[in-house]
């Protein structure tokens, strides 16, 4: 049996059961745009149902774009559904645990992200997790607006990078500028499927074989 759940630096599990950590404050006290992550095939490799620290692997440019985030004082914050933990495929400890490698692997490579939030409900989920369309989980945006008020951040000058368009969907819904999905994870065949949702003139969508093709990609690095 696993021991009663610690958690880890600047965590905290809402009282509707959602996942909120604050890493590393922003560095300026302006507001700036930030830069939305999602996790899994995007950030790290995708796996399915990602749950040990032993199965976590960094997706080559993930460093690259995360330091150079760093550097420019732009927020970076990782928000990711996680149904699994819902559907009690695995529990918060995992969850924890490969938070934890993740943050390891950045600061080896002197780099880190600000925030993560992560969303366990889904409608198939277990009690208390099977909260049908919650607004935290993507394609709303629940985590995105949450991180808004508590870091100083500018939404409507904000990227998101997803594997799939609910990623990119949430951004829209947040206000933000645009997104760009990455043809790693599910990327590829989200891009045949195409966008499940109503694209706007004032929400950009970019293409990115990777995380590695953000930097030049998209504009938020070139506008600071």
């Amino acid at each position: 049996m696993k021991p009663k759940l610690k958690l880890p630096f600047g965590a905290e599990i809402g009282c509707d059961g959602q996942w909120y950590q604050i890493l590393n404050w922003a560095q300026r006290s302006k507001e700036l745009p930030a830069l939305f992550l999602d996790r899994d095939g995007v950030l790290v490799e995708e796996v399915n149902y990602l749950r040990s620290a032993e199965m976590t692997r960094l997706h080559n440019g993930a460093v690259k774009t995360v330091n150079l985030a760093n550097k420019l004082g732009i927020p970076v914050i990782i928000v990711t559904n996680q149904s699994g933990i819902g559907r009690g495929i695995f529990d918060w400890s995992d969850f924890a645990e490969v938070q934890e490698e993740i943050m390891d692997k950045l600061a080896i490579n002197n780099c880190f992200v600000n925030a993560v939030f992560a969303c366990p409900h889904h409608e198939t989920g277990n009690p208390p997790y099977n909260i049908a369309n919650h607004s935290w989980r993507k394609p709303n945006s629940g985590m995105l607006m949450a991180a808004a008020k508590l870091l100083p951040i500018n939404l409507s000058k904000s990227w998101i990078i997803g594997d799939k368009f609910d990623d990119l969907a949430a951004g829209q819904n947040a206000g933000i500028r645009g997104g760009m999905l990455v043809l790693t994870g599910h990327g590829q065949n989200e891009k045949k499927a195409g966008p499940k949702f109503e694209k706007e003139k004032n929400f950009t969508i970019l293409i990115g074989n990777s995380i590695a093709d953000a930097p030049s990609l998209l504009p938020i690095f070139s506008e600071i």
